[in-house]
């Protein structure tokens, strides 16, 4: 069964298995006899844990992939942005009153 997993992870692509569908596919191998209720529970259990290590891979890499981002370009943050704004406005009413 170790090649129809693989076909099956290739074909579905893990990341994007839901249990919903990969329970459609397969009770529709059951009814055709194809697989058993064991086996197929237990795929599906694998498929699902399969895509969630693959999703939290994803993710660490895009992670890794903003940071890279952010040592190579000089990003401001909108919350500095929002304290230089208050700063500014700060010292435009103290030269306001100075006048």
């Amino acid at each position: 069964m170790s090649i129809f997993k693989e076909a099956f992870y290739l074909g579905l692509g893990a990341m994007s298995l839901t249990r919903e569908r990969a329970e459609k596919f397969y009770d529709e191998m059951i009814e055709r006899g194809e697989t058993s209720k064991e086996d197929a529970k237990q795929f599906i259990e694998d498929a699902i844990k399969k895509g969630e290590e693959e999703r939290k891979e994803m993710r660490n890499m895009v992670r890794d992939e903003i940071n890279d981002v952010r040592k190579d370009f000089a990003f401001v943050r909108k919350s500095e942005v929002e304290a230089l704004e208050a700063r500014i406005k700060e010292l435009e009413e103290k030269l306001a009153q100075q006048s």
